[in-house]
């Protein structure tokens, strides 16, 4: 019997676990290959991805190092897109700026 891995398209699946708000937002990341998919620049966005592979990309002035746990089936809750990867370097309170300004 032979082990198959599941595979999915790169831009699909940064949009399904919610990366990016658009399909074609997330191409635009790994066409301007900005992209590394296990150390290698990516550039192309129907590159296929599954579990075990690890993506760094820059996302809101940060850069994101994730590894994929699954391929995923559809864009769900955040809760269901959270399940899809494990995050390798998670942003501190320190570097996230808070959203609104302090309540006096």
């Amino acid at each position: 019997m032979t082990d198959v891995r599941k595979a999915i398209r790169i831009d699909k699946w940064l949009w399904q676990a919610r990366f990016f708000k658009t399909r074609s937002l997330a191409a635009g990341v790994v066409s301007g290959g900005r992209l590394r998919l296990n150390g290698a620049r990516m550039a192309k966005p129907g590159r296929a991805v599954g579990a075990g592979d690890v993506l760094v990309f820059p996302q809101g002035g940060h850069i994101r190092t994730i590894r994929i746990l699954a391929p995923g089936t559809r864009r769900g809750p955040a809760e269901e897109a959270r399940a899809l990867y494990d995050d390798l370097a998670p942003l501190s309170q320190d570097s996230v700026a808070p959203m609104g300004g302090q309540a006096e």
